[in-house]
């Protein structure tokens, strides 16, 4: 019988391995390309861009990629202030469009004087992002469009409790007013009224829209960015590449959502969960800018001369983070509001580990601790079937050399061979097959907790302890500059400065992630023959290589299970008194013998 158990773990680490690397080249080898694409092309536009230049071909839509400034495109319009406790901004009374808002609690980097998060973006600069509502009508003038300047009635700042009351008369008997109110966190509520001064019925229908011209420069690493909505119950999600493809994608459903979605950040427009409506993601390119809408249009409604018609929808504009989301589809009835979310497709595991994530947090109130928490969490839910396995890695560790014997004895025959290391599996009680379940194990956990590290806000910018600053991105620290002992910075090394600071940018955590792997690797039993063995031993040195990449709260997993996992194996291995390098290790050091040897 062949060494089942290392050539199962011998398996397992090679297809890990070809994950990984395939991971690195196909996935986050291409993104950093169209990263850097990315910022060059915008880099580029902006240092061409002229003073101006707007469009009518379509409302709302640039006539070419010509932009100003924020502050320029703010100043086109007369605008009303908005400040809450979440939000800072404005809305234009031009359209009466939301079309201004900063995150107060968010900023662009871990430092805490960067500039505020930019959400929405007024029409004329980069990357507009904005909504708007209304009505429309078949064959009916004068109806509110983009260019109709609203006039404020109420109201000199929208706040919580301070709502702002806008009004428009078309001048043909018709006379719109809005009141816009928003509580202390995201979400805005828009109250629509019309009113018919004419002397016949008209039909109207209430919409809603939010609109982005060209989609992020730098696109999103593991995390869905584009149309997010729930109809009937149903996610629907749309990346930018698909929506653009498609051109239009409608629904007709009974309330739900729809909106457009960062990777952190959202802007979802919610109906009357009672109302059916048509909704759509909508792609229209127009002059070299590609226009991304999510809209939805309500049941026509018919208002008789003198009387009046109200509708009221809400917005849904700031940082997607879970325990709000959940509170809004709990209070309003929002379906499905959390999985504004990208939890994967493995969403039935990655919800549970955030949530666990989420508890352990409010015990610690750190991120990385709740990290280390949900290690050893999982290392007890996963103790006895790692036990037994480690028990059998152990047994076969200390047999070793009479395998090696038999192998010997009986390499001229091969059958022989595997009959005679049944017999001896059979009499030291060894099975084997179970070597692989603790790394099989740790996959979903791995998957789920990588998931959740990457697009969860409530870990963007969390701290752990020292240097880390933010457990979503990689360890900043870097071997090229003694770990910054030395003030140089490798990126900037001629030729080769873009290979530092990606392949070969290695830290502290990256490398105690592989010192705690090889020594792992060393209290387990050799691979049968030199070549495997030679292969093992390797293996550390690329997962280390490879792991650097992602993000350094995946290491403190990994390393912090590496821990307890040797801390496992060392008692086994005293237990069982069988030779291990870390009594070997202490020898060295004291030059007293340490331990029991086999």
């Amino acid at each position: 019988m062949p060494d089942n158990s290392n050539r199962n773990t011998l398996i397992f680490a090679a297809l890990a391995f070809a994950m990984l690397i395939a991971y690195q080249f196909l996935i986050l080898g291409p993104q950093e390309k169209q990263r850097q694409a990315a910022l060059k092309a915008r880099e580029s536009a902006q240092a061409q861009a002229l003073p101006a230049g707007k469009a009518a071909n379509l409302p709302g839509v640039a006539a070419k990629p010509v932009y100003v400034s924020r502050q320029a495109a703010l100043q086109a319009a007369p605008r009303a202030s908005i400040d809450t406790p979440a939000l800072q901004g404005s809305l234009s009374l031009k359209g009466a469009r939301i079309d201004d808002l900063l995150l107060k609690g968010y900023r662009q980097t871990v430092d805490p004087k960067s500039p505020l998060v930019e959400l929405l973006k007024p029409e004329g600069s980069e990357h507009a992002w904005f909504a708007e509502f209304g009505w429309l009508g078949a064959n009916l003038p004068g109806l509110p469009n983009p260019d109709s300047v609203w006039t404020l009635a109420q109201g000199d700042k929208l706040a919580p409790g301070r709502p702002l009351v806008l009004t428009y008369a078309n001048g043909q008997g018709l006379t719109f007013t809005r009141k816009i109110e928003v509580d202390d966190k995201y979400m805005f509520t828009v109250t629509d009224t019309v009113t018919n001064g004419t002397a016949a019925p008209v039909t109207v229908s209430p919409y809603a829209s939010v609109q982005r011209q060209g989609a992020p420069a730098v696109p999103a690493a593991n995390a869905h960015e584009g149309g997010v909505g729930v109809m009937d119950r149903v996610l629907q999600m749309v990346k930018y590449k698909d929506w653009k493809k498609a051109g239009e994608k409608d629904f007709s459903a009974k309330g739900g959502w729809l909106g457009i979605t960062d990777k952190y950040w959202l802007a979802a427009l919610v109906p009357d969960q009672a109302e059916n409506i048509h909704a759509s993601f909508r792609m229209t390119p127009s002059a070299g800018v590609d226009v991304y809408e999510a809209n939805f249009l309500g049941q026509p409604r018919a208002v008789a001369p003198g009387q009046s018609l109200t509708h009221v929808s809400r917005m849904f504009a700031g940082a997607k983070t879970v325990p709000l989301l959940k509170a809004y589809e709990a209070s309003l009835g929002i379906p499905r509001f959390q999985d504004a979310v990208d939890w994967g497709r493995l969403y039935f595991f990655t919800k549970p580990i955030f949530w666990i994530l989420e508890q352990f947090y409010g015990l610690f109130k750190n991120f990385g601790l709740a990290i280390l928490a949900l290690t050893v969490l999982v290392r007890i839910a996963f103790f006895y079937p790692a036990n037994l396995s480690y028990e059998s890695m152990t047994k076969m560790k200390k047999i070793q050399p009479d395998v090696e014997a038999l192998r010997a004895k009986h390499k001229d025959d091969p059958a022989k061979q595997q009959q005679e290391l049944m017999a001896l599996y059979q009499r030291e009680k060894i099975n084997p097959l179970v070597g692989c379940l603790p790394m099989l194990a740790t996959i979903p956990v791995f998957l789920a907790l990588f998931k959740v590290l990457s697009v969860s806000i409530e870990m963007r910018h969390a701290p752990f302890f020292g240097w880390i600053q933010d457990l979503s991105a990689r360890d900043p620290s870097t071997v090229f500059n003694l770990f910054g002992l030395i003030p140089w910075d490798p990126s900037t090394a001629p030729f080769i400065g873009g290979f530092l600071a990606t392949t070969l940018h290695i830290g502290i955590w990256p490398l105690m992630y592989g010192f705690t792997q090889w020594l792992s690797m060393q209290m387990s039993p050799p691979a049968p023959d030199p070549t495997q063995q030679r292969i093992m031993q390797l293996m550390p040195v690329v997962f280390t290589f490879v792991l650097s990449q992602l993000a350094v709260g995946l290491l403190i997993y990994y390393t912090w299970s590496n821990l307890l996992t040797i801390l496992q194996q060392y008692v086994i291995m005293r237990r069982f008194k069988v030779d291990n390098p870390i009594d070997r290790i202490v020898a060295r050091l004291t030059g007293k013998p340490v331990g029991t040897t086999g």
